[in-house]
């Protein structure tokens, strides 16, 4: 999936003036690139996955995925954009507790509309993709490592079989190491199905491993010179 952003705005209200959280971002990103993007707290990195993910309209500027500007889409078409094209990945996880790892993923297979008699065997495939086995894939998340937590939202990811996956902080709330598991699984993701991967990370050592990494400051988008 090939992404072209071209003058992306998003200025909020306040009481002290207008607020560019995002300020005429221009960038594209090819099929199967894995693209980081650093920046402080505050710079508008998680606001620019909203946009990309169509979570969240532009003030003005085109997102075209494909050929098609999904910020001219009708709300229902965004959201078979976002169900049928995207896997989101966050970094608290986002898994139901009271569920298991399969049934999440399950869940996730339902509202992709795979056949229920299929959603199990899929399940159990797709957390095997990402180092989960049969035993951990039947515990709730509470039983689980933060590492193990977050395979399971990367299987659920893959749920729809998407061409583009964001990731805001994947590695946030995980230690050096599990943290690098997790970067791997996501860099063999994009090269071994052909993925588009955009990741929001502070992890320097982890954005410099990706085909490309911007930096987000002041609403504006730069390329990242080590």
């Amino acid at each position: 999936m090939s992404i072209e952003v071209t003058g992306l705005t998003k200025t909020f209200q306040a009481p002290g003036g207008d607020v560019h959280a995002l300020n005429d971002i221009n960038f594209s990103v090819k099929t199967g690139q894995f693209i980081s993007i650093i920046g402080k707290s505050g710079s508008g990195k998680s606001t620019l996955l909203s946009q990309l993910g169509a979570l969240d309209q532009p003030t003005k500027g085109e997102i075209v995925v494909d050929g098609q500007d999904i910020t001219r889409l009708s709300g229902s078409a965004q959201t078979a954009y976002r169900s049928k094209k995207i896997g989101f990945v966050f970094q608290q996880y986002n898994l139901i507790p009271n569920l298991t790892a399969a049934e999440n993923v399950m869940l996730a297979l339902e509202f992709g509309g795979v056949p229920s008699q299929q959603r199990h065997d899929e399940a159990l495939k797709l957390l095997a993709s990402v180092g989960i086995d049969e035993d951990q894939a039947q515990r709730r998340p509470g039983k689980l490592s933060g590492g193990q937590q977050q395979r399971i939202s990367i299987a659920r990811a893959l749920a729809n079989r998407p061409s583009f996956i964001l990731a805001d902080e994947p590695t946030g709330n995980l230690d050096t190491e599990t943290g690098k598991t997790i970067f791997k699984l996501l860099h063999d993701l994009s090269r071994s199905h052909d993925t588009t991967i955009i990741v929001v990370t502070h992890d320097l050592e982890i954005a410099g491993k990706t085909d490309h990494t911007y930096q987000l400051k002041d609403g504006k988008l730069i390329n990242y010179k080590k």
